[in-house]
């Protein structure tokens, strides 16, 4: 019987806090995100949790030791990636992001935010991150699954936005909607090839500038 799949977003860091963009930047989480981190340990207390997978960031780490340490779950074996790394902004890394919607406009930011391959300047598209994460997720998390082990999965909106993508199987033209947003809990339940069976949402209430 397979496992279940459980995808977690790391919560408020320091850069989310000033709405920058952060990207491959290495930012650690606010006290908010700690606190907010602990609150997702508690929406999975009741999961048992086989093994773990993170993104190679400060702040993907650091959700996911809060979640586990709050599920009293010390001897996870974990695994960090940069294959879930978050999407490079380049160069709009480090800029307001709401500084930036007033430069482009909206119908362009949010084309630059939601879009499928909307180019960055020295950056990553959404579909050049799907190239990375889902045959990372195919390859090494998907297999952990089938052999019938709960994986929590703590990354980044992109990285995630891409795995979701292949899991629910969205058009390139759906991208936009899909949405995973801060203290947001996913669970699924999926067949051999990684696709949807069911999913639950478990949510804390986040309040993130981002």
């Amino acid at each position: 019987m397979a496992g279940t799949l459980i995808l977690a977003r790391h919560h408020e860091s320091e850069w989310n806090k000033l709405g920058k963009w952060t990207g491959v930047v290495d930012v650690p989480l606010t006290d908010y995100g700690r606190e907010k981190s602990n609150d997702m340990g508690l929406l999975i207390k009741d999961i048992p949790i086989d093994c773990a997978f993170a993104s190679s960031k400060v702040r993907a780490i650091e959700t996911l030791s809060c979640m586990l340490n709050t599920c009293e779950r010390f001897e996870i074996p974990t695994e960090r990636s940069e294959a879930l790394d978050e999407r490079d902004y380049g160069d709009y890394t480090g800029k307001n992001k709401w500084d930036m919607e007033k430069l482009l406009g909206t119908d362009e930011f949010t084309k630059l935010r939601r879009g499928w391959d909307y180019p960055i300047p020295n950056g990553e598209t959404l579909k050049t991150v799907y190239e990375r994460a889902v045959p990372y997720f195919i390859e090494t998390i998907l297999p952990k699954v089938r052999e019938g082990k709960n994986v929590l999965v703590v990354a980044h909106g992109n990285s995630l936005r891409s795995i979701i993508k292949y899991i629910e199987q969205v058009p390139d033209e759906k991208v936009g909607d899909i949405e995973m947003p801060f203290g947001a809990i996913l669970i699924y339940d999926i067949d051999t090839d990684g696709h949807m069976k069911n999913k639950e949402i478990k949510v804390t209430e986040s309040n993130v500038p981002a």
